[in-house]
């Protein structure tokens, strides 16, 4: 059997958020090995702890955990980029991701455009390209993205909201009852 981690420890023992702080914080007082920072490279999710943490711990704890992004208050556009390199997902954590961070993961896994609020035209070009049934994720896509995913795939335009008319012939033309 492996060994239990602090982190397992708190999840057994449902503590309190600020009790299990004073606690790691006193640990890594009375022994520097075991510093709150230092515990990030193991886990990356004890960054919830760590006040104003700097972006080189960031950085671990994304790496080592990207969904800690969610603990870290208005990360730099290079931990997103990490976060979103390491697992696409993560994004839905990010407020107000940079249109870059949004492109690196839609490029990743196009699924993750469902969690983009508003995602730009080329976002969504470039997501239906990838994988054309993630248009049933875009409210209203336009005829330009509408036209894309059904030249990809043309039975895509049952996922299609509103499908304009030039996107109903293109899907008629290839061969789609609509």
């Amino acid at each position: 059997m492996g060994k239990i981690g602090i982190y397992e420890v708190y999840l057994l023992l449902q503590m309190d958020d600020s009790i299990l702080k004073k606690i790691l914080t006193k640990i890594g007082e009375v022994n520097p090995k075991y510093d709150l920072e230092k515990q990030v490279y193991d886990n990356g999710e004890l960054i919830e702890f760590i006040d104003n943490p700097s972006e080189e711990v960031q950085l671990v704890a994304v790496e080592q955990e990207p969904f800690s992004i969610l603990f870290i208050q208005n990360p730099t556009e290079r931990v997103q980029l990490v976060a979103v390199e390491k697992e696409p997902g993560s994004i839905r954590f990010i407020h107000n991701p940079t249109e870059r961070v949004q492109l690196t993961a839609i490029e990743k896994n196009p699924n993750s455009i469902r969690f983009i609020q508003n995602p730009t035209e080329e976002d969504q070009l470039v997501a239906v390209k990838k994988n054309t049934y993630v248009i049933r994720y875009i409210d209203n896509p336009s005829e330009k993205v509408g036209l894309a995913a059904v030249e990809k795939n043309p039975y895509s335009i049952q996922l299609i909201q509103n499908p304009t008319e030039k996107v109903k012939q293109l899907a008629r033309s290839k061969g789609v009852n609509i």
